[in-house]
């Protein structure tokens, strides 16, 4: 998702893609202890997505843009 379409979301939107993206992350780290993660670049994707989330949500709460 890139920053232009998480900016049009709405809030309540916003926390339901974070709330996705860290159910998301833990199933990864879970997959990853049990060895039956393929991929090992999806952490890190994950991870810059919630702090992509949380940025345009900080953003918003300052009222800069």
């Amino acid at each position: 998702m890139k920053v232009e379409e998480i900016r049009a979301l709405s809030t309540g939107e916003l926390k339901k893609q974070l709330e996705e993206a860290h159910q998301e992350l833990f199933n990864l780290r879970l997959r990853l202890a049990t060895r039956q993660l393929v991929n090992h670049r999806e952490i890190p994707r994950v991870k810059k997505k919630i702090a992509r989330l949380k940025t345009i949500m900080r953003v918003r709460e300052l009222g800069m843009r």
